[in-house]
């Protein structure tokens, strides 16, 4: 008889989450059609290559697929200081009377009160312009408050659907283009708000859904507003040290409902990208429905809601690259990743999607029944 005590969890660092990736291996296009893009099926020991296009086969008829149905806005804005200095905004978040909170590129930061004029859209004489109002969201934040102006008066959204770009990723190297403000946003996305898109919600087209919809697989939504936070690497050994950048989020009371009903009914919790895992569970933890999260996922942390997961390849040492190594089990994931490289997958934003299912011991990465 083995008398002996249980094995600790295993204890992480930052430098257990990186991993070499050949450049040629970043999407800088999409796939020419979103459901044809590769697909990783790791819910197994051994990884499966399908493509994204056969997921309907791998679901049940009462399973319940939720996707984040947020917009990615045309967050980023080019202007001039009134010195002739260049500057460049990335609007995180909408505030209230025309204020917006912004990241600010510029090699000399101007003055509080200080206007900046804006570049419009080719052929627009709309004079937008931007005020410095401060610090966000106190005076040691890292963001900055503006109030955008044009001569009709028009609201952040209208300004930067008009005269905004498209707020591709920093490893993105070219600039956006009509094909990224089709293809860098959901074919269901709804509530404008987000500067990076949910995506692996980028692979669902109308003629995938249709087929998800005939199986008897349920679709609910939440919305979660991704910051461009998602992109940047921890930098702390200790992961207790990082500091999780805040996302609003919301889950509709349709879609608690949803869930209840699929508990109900014995089925199983499909999450449409880590945004959509970090709004459920920032659900589950709080009991709050609505409001800011920074939630921060790592090995050892209890799911309580979702049962597989869809979700694209991630930057090395990304909080993304630890919720998923929580979510799958550590050493799964790393095994998924080194074949996915070798295999030639596409990854990051545009690039090609895996399969997860919940470990039922996320130390060890053995997989749970799906």
């Amino acid at each position: 008889m083995n008398t002996s005590p249980p094995s600790a969890p295993r204890s992480f660092t930052l430098s257990d989450f990186d991993f070499q990736l050949p450049p040629e291996l970043i999407a800088q296009h999409p796939a020419p059609e979103r459901s044809g893009s590769r697909l990783l099926d790791g819910r197994s020991a051994s990884p499966v290559d399908r493509v994204f296009r056969d997921l309907p086969a791998l679901l049940q008829p009462g399973d319940l697929m939720v996707f984040n149905d947020t917009q990615v806005m045309n967050a980023r804005l080019f202007g001039e200081k009134p010195t002739g200095g260049k500057l460049e905004l990335l609007v995180e978040r909408v505030l209230g009377g025309n204020q917006v909170a912004a990241h600010m590129r510029v090699s000399k930061k101007p003055e509080v009160g200080t206007t900046v004029a804006l570049v419009s859209a080719p052929g627009s004489q709309d004079h937008l312009s931007a005020t410095l109002l401060g610090r966000w969201p106190d005076e040691q934040g890292a963001l900055f408050r503006f109030v955008l102006s044009n001569d009709a008066g028009d609201d952040p959204y209208t300004l930067m659907s008009r005269h905004g770009h498209v707020p591709l990723p920093p490893y993105i190297t070219h600039t956006d283009s009509e094909e990224d403000a089709r293809r860098y946003q959901t074919v269901f996305a709804k509530n404008p708000g987000a500067v990076a898109a949910p995506t692996a919600a980028l692979h669902f087209d109308e003629a995938l859904l249709a087929q998800i919809d005939a199986l008897g697989v349920q679709r609910a939504h939440v919305t979660l507003h991704v910051g461009a936070g998602t992109f940047q690497p921890v930098k702390t050994e200790n992961l207790s040290e990082h500091q999780m950048h805040c996302e609003w989020y919301e889950v509709p009371a349709a879609t608690q409902q949803a869930i209840a009903d699929c508990r109900a009914r014995g089925g199983r919790i499909v999450a449409v990208g880590t945004t959509t895992v970090r709004t459920l569970e920032s659900w589950a933890q709080s009991g709050t429905s609505t409001g800011d999260t920074r939630i921060f996922i790592t090995p050892g942390f209890d799911f309580k809601l979702v049962d597989a997961l869809i979700t694209n390849f991630h930057l090395p040492k990304s909080s993304l690259m630890m919720l998923v190594s929580a979510f799958a089990g550590y050493e799964h994931i790393m095994a998924l990743y080194a074949h996915a490289i070798t295999s030639g997958y596409r990854f990051f934003s545009y690039g090609d999607a895996m399969l997860l299912i919940r470990s039922a011991d996320q130390s060890t990465g053995n997989p749970m029944a799906f």
